[in-house]
């Protein structure tokens, strides 16, 4: 962004920049309010592409139970955000669909740890993998470091928001 002679704020690529002394933040929402819409969007094809009947909302637990494996309920649904009763409908319908299995915990004999199946690995795979490939080819034309630097505010910012 950049001032005129007259101290006016300009615009950045042509939108409208907030005026004010929480420009930056201003600025901040709105590109996050973007970012989280797009989010949401990308989520829910992606989610249909693991399988046709997956909700958007079951494709974070995929996603956990690939990165860290078996999970406890509770874990995943403190995690994700959500109550008791709506992760075990999630988990339900992710059985259902063949994508996970429930196994006793082999520390905890009245737990239930929740894993991927190795269909719903397959899949999410499948589907990682084609994310991946999606995000390197729309930032080709990025510095590998801006990549890397974007990765770790964005880090830095989960953290911050965790709390």
């Amino acid at each position: 962004m950049h001032e005129d002679a007259n101290g006016d704020a300009g615009s950045v690529l042509g939108e409208v920049t907030p005026r004010g002394p929480d420009q930056e933040f201003l600025t901040l929402e709105r590109e996050l309010t973007v970012l989280l819409r797009r989010a949401r969007a990308n989520q829910g094809e992606m989610a249909r592409e693991v399988h046709p009947d997956l909700e958007s909302a079951a494709y974070g637990l995929l996603i956990r139970l690939d990165e860290l494996g078996g999970q406890r309920a509770t874990e995943l649904a403190a995690y994700i955000g959500v109550g008791k009763a709506t992760m075990s409908r999630q988990l339900r319908a992710l059985e259902e669909l063949g994508l996970i299995t429930r196994q006793p915990d082999p520390a905890d004999g009245r737990a239930w740890l929740v894993t991927l199946t190795d269909e719903g690995r397959r899949r999410v795979g499948t589907v990682r993998e084609a994310r991946r490939a999606r995000y390197v080819s729309q930032l080709a034309h990025w510095d590998r470091r801006e990549v890397a630097e974007l990765a770790r505010l964005l880090h830095q910012l989960n953290g911050v928001m965790e709390r």
